[in-house]
């Protein structure tokens, strides 16, 4: 196993997605995010050097637990940001899947490559402000020590508690994604097609040890 600062972003980016999971409204989100890192974990304990392996089998397994948790038409739209009006109903579902295969394919590399020792969801939880919104904050600790604070957004939809955005080491990712895309798409002179058939995200690996 290896501690890299790209293997902690598939591991972090994975994590934002996982957790976006259905739970019952009176589910606060810190329960929701703890019973799901806890799942997470209890998937993957004692067969990292299996999976690692057999990557196959993690991406099968990713993308089944990602099936009907994930909200990937609003992580889409939001990524997108203000193209995502003009572009057609074709194309948003073409970028939508592309992230998706993206996300599944850097999860499994996180969770084989990223030598963690644990991921804790805090005791202490800031208010929340509104009641359809809410912010979680956990830590993932790496098998030297060093830890990295990481920030969950979610919002309240249809009775559902969601991960929206995550902000890893004061590196909001949501908002670095979205950066990408506009600046792809100004490289590409608005080119919808040009710029979905070449996403390949970056995360900003190399900051996220240093943070913001």
């Amino acid at each position: 196993m290896i501690r890299s600062p790209l293997a902690l972003a598939a591991l972090l980016l994975g994590l934002l997605f996982s957790l976006a999971v259905q739970a019952a409204p009176e589910r606060t989100p810190d329960q929701v995010i703890r019973h799901s890192v806890e799942t997470l974990t209890g998937k993957i304990e004692g067969q990292r050097d299996h999976f690692a392996e057999n990557m196959d089998e993690l991406e099968a397994l990713v993308d089944d637990s990602l099936e009907d948790i994930a909200d990937f038409r609003y992580i889409g739209a939001s990524v997108m940001g203000r193209y995502f009006a003009n572009a057609t109903p074709q194309q948003r579902s073409r970028f939508v899947e592309t992230f998706r295969q993206t996300l599944i394919d850097t999860y499994a590399k996180g969770l084989v490559t990223f030598d963690y020792r644990e991921l804790r969801v805090l005791d202490a939880q800031r208010a929340q402000r509104h009641e359809d919104q809410a912010s979680v904050d956990m830590e993932v600790v790496a098998k030297d020590g060093t830890v990295y604070p990481v920030s969950y957004s979610l919002r309240l939809s249809g009775g559902e508690w969601r991960v929206v955005n995550v902000i890893v080491n004061g590196i909001n990712l949501g908002l670095t994604f979205r950066n990408q895309f506009d600046q792809a798409m100004r490289d590409n002179a608005r080119d919808y097609d040009a710029v979905i058939d070449g996403w390949s995200p970056e995360v900003g690996v190399e900051a996220l040890e240093q943070g913001a």
